[in-house]
């Protein structure tokens, strides 16, 4: 490759890069506001969550919040009031169990009065692990890597996942109610078709 079409690849890239800076992405966002006693609460899953959160809280600098996410291994970036977990990707493991254990106990007591914004990218649905009843962290990786190996598309992988999920499919969103949620999502997938993003942890199944 010459040196002039190798300087237009890079102004490309950087190009896409920039468009998709989750500084920028979140410039124009209202933050939802709790009514009388209620909380602002931060979660999150996806292998970019940490840097869409460390955004968001650029923006919340005065603001009393609370929150946690769960990312892939050496994903995380230090935040200020926001918890991050780590777990396994592409294959769920233990650690992406017991994290999002924690997340589910965080949202145990949600209030009407309460707003949450969930951070949603790539790589959600491996590191929210919450088996269905009757199954097991072992069945989900057993399944995961039949899927992988024989070619499902992502779409075809995460319809199979929200049915092994307490919590994908919109089952999350089960969980965060009465209070009011906004999702912010990073798509991963072609058409951006929000119930496969993730699995859809905040969008129901269809």
């Amino acid at each position: 490759m010459n040196r002039e079409l190798r300087d237009q690849a890079r102004v490309i890239f950087e190009a896409g890069l920039a468009a998709a800076d989750p500084a920028r992405q979140i410039e124009g966002i209202d933050v939802p506001v709790p009514v009388a006693d209620g909380r602002l609460m931060v979660f999150g899953a996806g292998k970019a969550a940490a840097h869409l959160a460390k955004a968001l809280e650029s923006r919340l600098d005065e603001r009393d919040y609370s929150g946690r996410i769960v990312v892939k291994y050496g994903h995380g970036v230090p935040l200020e009031h926001i918890l991050v977990d780590e777990g396994g990707h592409p294959l769920p493991d233990e650690s992406g169990l017991r994290a999002t254990e924690r997340l589910l106990a965080d949202l145990d007591d949600t209030r009407e009065e309460d707003r949450i914004v969930f951070l949603l990218t790539g790589g959600a649905s491996a590191l929210l692990v919450a088996p269905a009843e009757g199954l097991t962290l072992d069945d989900k990786i057993g399944v995961t890597e039949l899927l992988l190996r024989c070619g499902a598309t992502i779409q075809e992988l995460n319809a199979v996942r929200k049915h092994l999920s307490a919590v994908k499919g919109g089952r999350l969103l089960e969980r965060m109610v009465p209070a009011r949620v906004l999702t912010l999502v990073v798509s991963d997938v072609i058409g951006d078709d929000l119930s496969s993003i993730g699995s859809g942890p905040t969008a129901l199944d269809p």
